[in-house]
């Protein structure tokens, strides 16, 4: 079930194993919800929190129509959050889920610059 990488991530994260948090604990509690939210789209695969408080996730499809539709789906629910799609080359490179909680979501596009919100 595409959940359980969400709920492993942040067992992880408090597990220590990935140093210090840059937010407080609760904030990552919150960010299980998001991630399993995310992780019941209907073009994602896998989802996960990321150590940054963004969340990663695997698409199906990756084609920039799904893509699109996705990011919109998650922005129009998460208005404050970061979504982070990983490519074949992120999970080639970072095959682990200690790897993957590592990668940084400060690439990709926050909610509020999609929906104009960030100036």
């Amino acid at each position: 079930m595409a959940t359980d990488n969400c709920i492993k991530s942040r067992e992880y994260l408090f597990g220590g194993l990935a140093g210090t948090l840059p937010m407080p604990s609760a904030a990552y509690t919150d960010r299980i919800k998001t991630c399993q939210a995310a992780a019941a789209m209907p073009n994602v695969k896998d989802a996960y929190i990321l150590r940054d408080g963004g969340i990663a996730v695997v698409p199906k499809q990756n084609t920039i129509s799904a893509t699109a539709a996705t990011l919109s789906q998650f922005c129009d629910t998460y208005p404050t959050s970061t979504l982070r799609f990983l490519s074949q080359k992120d999970l080639l490179l970072n095959r682990s889920l200690p790897d993957i909680v590592r990668i940084s979501s400060t690439s990709a596009t926050t909610c509020k610059k999609v929906k104009g919100l960030d100036y």
